[in-house]
């Protein structure tokens, strides 16, 4: 008795000292493998634009670093995004998405929002609030949460952006030498809303001003990209695209289904975005709209410029995740769709390989240079269209 209560012991505390390396280790491990970088530097950055690319305005439609475990006041050896090296590559304005719900074998093509979810596991895995554990509103409310914290925690280096007043302070303080970068909450899927109207007042309430309608699965508001469903919106869907208008928020149509897209266009007239994306003639990808949709999206609220794509920076949307590859596409965007109607929208974090991190966004910058962009041209991909669209729904 006394050699199996011995045994007994041991075995509990390897399954102590095992869970605790899990607990310790594993979240890094998943980030790292899951946000790669092919890294295929150095990249040339010239001169003149290193120049251009310290004088911009740099905006981001969509990182999703809020999901995992890392403090992002401080440089980090994984993933894509912190503060630091967001000022390292000049950013003034990032997009924290919150991540909600993802479906374990996830694709392109076609999902269920049944079975097991990734999100449930990491919120598990990483010790969130129990809250968290089986609240999609919860979930999105922890990373405000954590946004704000960092925000608190970074020395001014941080801020909190949820009107055009705090916009055009940041950009004002920029300008001035502040070394300050605007952080924006977005919501990646409104099933964050569990069904419930009244959980969008608690969104907003916590700094939320971007609203994704979908990510891989359909929803209470409609189909997405990525579900099995064929239609558009639900009157629910149509009761929030609705309030999300009222109330001067950012809608955003990534991972919408084509269908969803279309009747937002015909409902609304505003600038509308799809936050991360490619452009299908320059990346034959199921996850890009086709363009004749794009110039419907980015053509909606033209009376106060109009809408923006924002191209992504991994190879499922640009079939290339080089700083020339992201480039290339641009360039076809701003062919298809207008200089004015396109912008940045990295995914970074995102569970995505790219193949640089956003301290060096000044690659990119020499690379649309390369590629015949004019000065005018980079300023309005980089961050000037975003801004636009920013002061035109931040109320």
């Amino acid at each position: 008795m006394r050699t199996f209560g011995k045994w007994l012991g041991r075995a509990l505390m390897v399954l102590v000292l095992g869970l605790v390396a899990f607990l310790t280790l594993g979240p890094g491990y998943v980030e790292a493998e899951r946000n790669g970088i092919n890294w295929q530097g150095p990249y040339p950055v010239s001169d003149d634009a290193a120049a251009l690319h310290a004088s911009l305005v740099v905006g981001d439609w969509h990182a999703d670093s809020l999901l995992w475990d890392r403090d992002l006041t401080e440089r980090a050896d994984r993933g894509h995004v912190d503060v630091p090296r967001l000022l390292e590559g000049n950013v003034a304005v990032q997009v924290f998405t919150a991540v909600t719900k993802s479906p374990a074998g996830q694709n392109y093509h076609e999902n269920t929002g049944d079975g097991t979810d990734n999100i449930t596991l990491l919120a598990m895995g990483q010790l969130w609030p129990l809250r968290t554990w089986t609240s999609l509103v919860e979930r999105a409310l922890y990373q405000a949460e954590r946004l704000h914290g960092f925000a608190e925690a970074s020395d001014g280096a941080l801020r909190v952006i949820t009107d055009e007043a705090g916009l055009d302070a940041l950009l004002a303080d920029r300008e001035g030498g502040a070394e300050v970068v605007g952080g924006i909450l977005g919501i990646e899927g409104a099933h964050a809303l569990e069904g419930d109207l009244a959980n969008l007042d608690r969104l907003e309430d916590a700094g939320f001003r971007l609203v994704g309608l979908h990510h891989f699965f359909d929803n209470e508001l409609g189909t997405s990209l990525h579900g099995v469903g064929d239609g558009g919106l639900t009157d629910f869907g149509r009761e929030v695209v609705a309030e999300v208008v009222t109330r001067g928020m950012v809608l955003d149509l990534a991972h919408s289904s084509e269908a969803v897209a279309q009747e937002v266009v015909d409902l609304t007239d505003i600038p509308l975005i799809v936050s991360h994306t490619g452009l299908r003639s320059a990346c034959d990808a199921h996850r890009n709209f086709p363009d004749n949709l794009m110039r419907r999206i980015v053509q909606n609220g033209m009376d106060q410029g109009g809408g923006v794509i924002g191209i992504g920076y991994w190879a499922d949307v640009t079939c290339d995740e080089s700083p020339d590859g992201v480039a290339r596409v641009i360039m076809a965007a701003i062919d298809v769709l207008g200089v004015d109607h396109v912008s940045l929208g990295s995914d970074y974090d995102g569970s995505v390989t790219v193949g640089f991190d956003t301290s060096e966004l000044a690659a990119l910058t020499d690379a649309l240079l390369r590629a015949g962009a004019t000065p005018d041209e980079v300023r309005a991909v980089m961050g000037g269209n975003m801004m636009r669209v920013l002061r035109a729904r931040l109320n």
